[in-house]
């Protein structure tokens, strides 16, 4: 998968719906189903990378660090990049 074709899984990943409980219905139900805005979805998946970055970063060998921060790097810069609404 390149860093593009990454990039916008976890932004898809991340625009999940939500459900807004509408006060006095019926506790079982799910509500109203209500998704983030697209700034919202572009930082969680923000975050998500730089916690991946942190982690390769104190747990890869010399070789395999360089590539792999170096693709979420990449990826981080394609989702900064990506459009919002």
């Amino acid at each position: 998968m390149t860093p593009k074709e990454k990039a916008q899984d976890l932004l898809d990943k991340m625009n999940v719906v939500h459900y807004l409980k509408l006060s006095g219905k019926n506790k079982d139900c799910k509500g109203l189903p209500v998704s983030m805005y697209a700034s919202q979805v572009k930082a969680c998946a923000l975050i998500a990378v730089d916690e991946i970055i942190e982690q390769v970063a104190n747990s890869a060998d010399a070789d395999y660090l360089t590539l792999r921060i170096l693709f979420w790097k990449q990826v981080k810069e394609q989702i900064q990049n990506t459009k919002t609404n």
